[in-house]
């Protein structure tokens, strides 16, 4: 699925900002992916919906989900880098949340939590003036 998804993403390259002297002002080094999220022909509509729920903040309103990576000063290894980051994003979020299975209080719990009461009753009493005290 991988190998196919590569077919549907789009790439830009542009100028990377930061150092690098004359070299970075000639070479477009960073890179820009694109992928139609919407539109993809690979991914199922519960696949979709779950990458727009996990991924919300990555897309676009038109459905395209951008990345960028300008870390080295070789556009290939940007390119790289950012189709790596793609995929793991992808794979995470088409990862199945497990489902919580309720269980009950240990016994350890249980004392723990009757231990911290008495304590903290405890306390409000002996704020009380001595002639409230008496039980």
């Amino acid at each position: 699925m991988y190998e196919e998804l590569h077919r549907e993403l789009n790439f830009k390259t542009s100028r990377s900002s930061g150092p690098g002297g004359q070299h970075v002002n000639k070479v477009e080094s960073r890179v820009e992916l694109l992928f139609d999220v919407e539109n993809s022909e690979l991914l199922e509509k519960d696949q979709k919906v779950a990458v727009f729920e996990k991924l919300r903040n990555r897309i676009s309103n038109d459905g395209i989900m951008y990345l960028q990576c300008d870390e080295t000063r070789s556009q290939v290894k940007n390119k790289e880098i950012v189709v790596e980051r793609f995929l793991t994003l992808i794979e995470e979020a088409l990862k199945p949340e497990k489902i919580r299975k309720p269980t009950k209080p240990g016994k350890a719990s249980r004392e723990k939590r009757l231990r911290n009461k008495k304590k903290q009753s405890e306390k409000k009493v002996f704020r009380k003036p001595l002639s409230d005290q008496e039980e």
